[in-house]
């Protein structure tokens, strides 16, 4: 049997899509559609079922690619390694959010590219879960971390590490409504305290009350602006409350610069995911920068 067609079809099957298939290969779609088309007539058995929006294999086609993906991944790794020599730089591009991919990841993975002859090269860029997401299955990104846990077989995610989110404000706003109202009263006091926040649908606001008071906000944003660092930059200045991880305002609460406005039993958690295409693991660069985060995780707390 054609290797050739093994691997469009592992490709096809993990992407859920003719279209998205083509693309990770670099084929025209008629081309990826023609080989299904001949690995279904050397079967004499169906391998997907064509629909709307995408593929779904056929009972075959599961037993197929359930056989036949480990083995394509490591003739992969196989090749990869001897295409590429010890001397030899590969480039890992990942994509992320700004603010958790330049405090976190950016200076864990620099460590490991400047590692002596194990060194690689770093690009990153920065977007949403959508966007990045969508990147990664297009093959523009090789890891993505996302707050989206991904569905299909096309990516396979991994928990990373979860971030603690945290009420602050600049010191006076904590002197105005007294020290312990948050707890005493509840969210009714925070009604009339500005509010910075990343976005006008207030998502780390909404979040936090819905966790904490199990209300929505009655505030609307004061200052919005797309970068947490610059949310905190603003609380700092007393521009208003703002939900931030613990991570990112760590400091300014040690300065004394802003304080907790409430500090409730269980602190609302968000989990971040490490996602990488089903299969590009068996890449070396790729599983040495997962692995490398994920024991950085360990220590980010």
């Amino acid at each position: 049997m054609d290797l050739a067609l093994l691997r469009t079809f592992v490709t096809v099957h993990r992407a859920g899509s003719f279209t998205r298939a083509a693309a990770l290969l670099g084929l025209s779609q008629p081309a990826v559609t023609s080989q299904i088309r001949t690995l279904e007539k050397q079967l004499g058995r169906p391998l997907f079922l064509r629909k709307a929006r995408g593929v779904t294999p056929t009972t075959i086609g599961d037993e197929l690619a359930h056989k036949a993906a480990p083995h394509l991944d490591a003739l992969v790794e196989i090749t990869e390694r001897g295409l590429h020599d010890d001397s030899s730089v590969r480039t890992l591009h990942l994509a992320g959010p700004p603010e958790f991919t330049a405090e976190r990841a950016l200076p864990a993975l620099s460590e490991l590219a400047a590692d002596d002859g194990q060194a690689f090269a770093l690009r990153a860029s920065f977007g949403n879960a959508e966007e990045t997401l969508e990147g990664l299955s297009a093959g523009h990104h090789d890891l993505v971390i996302s707050t989206v846990r991904p569905r299909g077989a096309l990516l396979t995610a991994t928990a990373l590490c979860d971030e603690e989110h945290v009420l602050v404000a600049a010191p006076r706003w904590v002197e105005e409504i007294g020290a312990g109202t948050v707890r005493d009263k509840g969210a009714p006091v925070l009604e009339n305290l500005p509010v910075v926040e990343v976005h006008e649908s207030l998502p780390f606001v909404s979040r936090y009350w819905a966790s904490v008071f199990d209300a929505r906000p009655a505030a609307s944003g004061t200052v919005v602006v797309p970068d947490l660092r610059a949310v905190l930059a603003c609380a700092v200045a007393g521009a208003g409350l703002a939900v931030l991880p613990r991570y990112l305002c760590a400091a300014a609460l040690d300065r004394g610069e802003v304080q907790e406005l409430h500090e409730p039993a269980i602190p609302p958690l968000r989990t971040y995911f490490l996602v990488a295409r089903t299969g590009t693991l068996a890449l070396p660069h790729v599983a040495r920068a997962h692995e490398w985060l994920h024991r950085a995780a360990a220590d980010w707390g």
